[in-house]
């Protein structure tokens, strides 16, 4: 008999039928029993627990260390894996080595039916099933979880989700307030969320918002609040890219932040195209205005009143999550350091971090307690990128002073990235940041430190669960321009025999040279109706597609029927593991290995079977 820990955390009592004398036979792991001590173990034997001072398993497992570990095969760090010592399982009845007997392909057959067993038994979705959920986490660069020594989070939008149409409403409010302070004609406009979604670009030139592809190419576009047909599409950026390095044109919507600027602008452009904007303002063009309004929003956010709001009523505005707070402590009981960064500041942070997380956690933990180090006004991207003063905030007041060493436990404020990785003596990619910034908080803490990334995008539960039901729809879709497909292969080779005939030449085949003139015409000419009639079909199955998402834009992720977005493409190349909030990783766990997904390619379909 020996304990382990159950999924419950409390220690567990593990019996098995299995003699300890020397037995050569395998012990399927499902033959042990489970008996929680939690209630039955005496108060003595939790004295004497305590008294031990020792973790159960330290016996038989061993932890690799960081300076210890190997690369595996994937090329992941190895640190932080357990490692078996077999000299150490007799008290279990096990002989280590016997337990490997036979080829490893049946051992691991009957261990993985096992396990799957358990995890039903325990009511634990397995990671695939976990995978294929709107709260799954997904996996664009291999991780493994457990070579990661530090989790850094950022709090607005990520540790904490804001109801888009109360916050995002509530600053668009105090934007339409300074824009008519300021002069310009706002009277009759509402927020509208369902205008915008993140991922689009602003063309501060031309006053439009734009959807691209995964190479750039425009797909779809709005003018003000008015979407453009293709044609006019096509004339406008048929022959350019979205660049978002051309700062001073393109404007990337990086997160749910940029919502209510987003409406707020493309509500104005339609107020300069027509004329009400009165030139007392002066000589505005699209990209003045953009400047306009963005100096409105900013003076919203600066000057404090929309953040007091939040913080006396939070409750209109945050959405709970009891699960985030749990997610957490495993980590940190997991022996990850956790790090909050934020570029909110001291005050804020606080009442908003007391609100989201302190009623959920158990035995009078407090938020400050589940992280080693909390960086308010950091100034991100600037964090990443540079390094500032550091200030220790050393009341509950904000009372700060300056500080030149951050140490663990601390609150500070300002400071920089590497100034962590120091104080940590943890760098590059032993840290994982979590963040829904795009730029800010995944681009930059990759690019400059290497730090492994994770995204937090909330849309993404609602459209997988759009995806999932326009399945029939797509599939109906796909199966008319497969038969457009197939009929164009043949009006093809018949207008090609017909392109050889008149040149005097013979067709690609025998049967082909000797149709005569009015059969091959005949054909052409049915062939030709029923594209024609397919594209009416297909048409408007394909504008649209993804309306159950956003009827303006579509899905998120996608462009075209088959194609990724812009935001996708991003995210494949910024985010090592994306999700739609931080409590996901409750259905995981702190040791979880993420492997990435295989990446098709446009020949796959020729060569797989071959």
């Amino acid at each position: 008999m020996a304990s382990i820990h159950c999924f419950f955390r409390y220690p567990v009592q593990l019996n098995t039928s299995t003699s300890t004398s020397t037995s050569t036979s395998r012990v399927p792991f499902s033959s042990f029993s489970f008996n929680c001590l939690r209630c039955s173990r005496s108060s003595s034997s939790v004295d004497a627990h305590a008294a031990a001072n020792k973790n159960v398993g330290d016996d038989v497992f061993s932890v690799t260390s960081s300076s210890e570990y190997d690369v595996d095969y994937l090329g992941e760090s190895t640190k932080g894996d357990f490692n078996l010592n077999f000299d150490r399982l007799q008290p279990f009845g096990i002989d280590g080595e016997a337990a490997l007997d036979g080829p490893i392909e049946e051992v691991a057959r009957m261990e993985a039916q096992e396990a799957e067993h358990l995890l039903n038994d325990f009511g634990i979705p397995s990671p695939s099933s976990a995978r294929n959920s709107p709260r799954g986490i997904f996996c664009s660069r291999t991780l493994n979880l457990r070579s990661i020594s530090a989790i850094g989070y950022d709090m607005d939008y990520t540790l904490m989700h804001y109801n888009v149409m109360a916050w995002e409403g509530r600053a668009y409010d105090y934007c339409m307030v300074n824009l008519r302070t300021m002069g310009f004609p706002v009277e009759g406009l509402a927020f509208d969320p369902d205008l915008v979604i993140r991922g689009l670009v602003i063309d501060k030139e031309k006053g439009n918002l734009v959807k691209a592809d995964r190479f750039g190419y425009v797909k779809r576009a709005m003018h003000g609040t008015t979407m453009l047909s293709n044609r006019a599409v096509s004339e406008m950026y048929g022959r350019e890219l979205v660049d978002l390095r051309k700062e001073s044109r393109w404007e990337f919507l990086n997160t749910l932040f940029s919502v209510s600027e987003a409406v707020a602008y493309m509500q104005m452009v339609n107020r300069l195209d027509e004329g009400a904007i009165g030139p007392e303002l002066g000589p505005l063009d699209y990209k003045g205005l953009y400047k306009a309004v963005g100096k409105a929003l900013f003076r919203a956010h600066v000057e404090g009143q929309l953040k007091s709001e939040i913080m006396s009523k939070p409750e209109l505005f945050v959405e709970p999550d009891p699960e985030l707070p749990l997610a957490l402590l495993d980590q940190k009981e997991a022996g990850k350091k956790l790090l909050l960064i934020t570029n909110s500041d001291y005050h804020y942070t606080d009442k908003m971090m007391q609100h989201s997380f302190n009623r959920f956690l158990p035995n009078d933990m407090g938020w400050r307690d589940l992280f080693n180090m909390v960086i308010v006004s950091a100034r991100k991207p600037e964090f990443f990128q540079m390094s500032h003063p550091l200030y220790e905030v050393v009341t509950g007041e904000g009372l700060m002073r300056p500080c030149f060493k951050a140490r663990t436990g601390g609150l500070y404020s300002g400071g920089s990235a590497q100034m962590i990785e120091n104080s940590l003596n943890i760098h590059g990619d032993e840290i994982l940041y979590v963040g829904d910034h795009i730029y800010t908080d995944v681009s930059q803490s990759k690019v400059h430190l290497r730090w492994r990334t994770a995204l937090i995008c909330r849309e993404l539960e609602e459209e997988y669960n759009a995806l999932i039901n326009s399945r029939g729809q797509r599939a109906r879709l796909v199966e008319l321009i497969n038969q457009k497909e197939v009929v164009g292969d043949l009006f093809n080779q018949l207008r090609l025999s017909l392109q050889r005939r008149n040149r005097g030449r013979p067709a690609q085949t025998l049967a082909a040279t000797n149709m005569d003139d009015q059969e091959l015409t005949e054909s052409m000419q049915k062939l030709l109706v029923v594209m024609q009639r397919l594209d009416q079909k297909i048409a408007p199955m394909l504008e649209s597609d993804g309306e159950l998402f956003n009827k303006r834009w579509g899905f998120l992720s996608r462009a075209g029927l088959w194609d990724k977005s812009h935001l996708m493409r991003q995210i494949e190349k910024y985010a090592d593991i994306y999700t739609s909030r931080v409590s996901n990783f409750l259905h995981y766990t702190p040791f979880m290995y993420f492997r990435s997904q295989e990446q098709t390619l446009a020949h796959d379909s020729y060569s797989y079977y071959c």
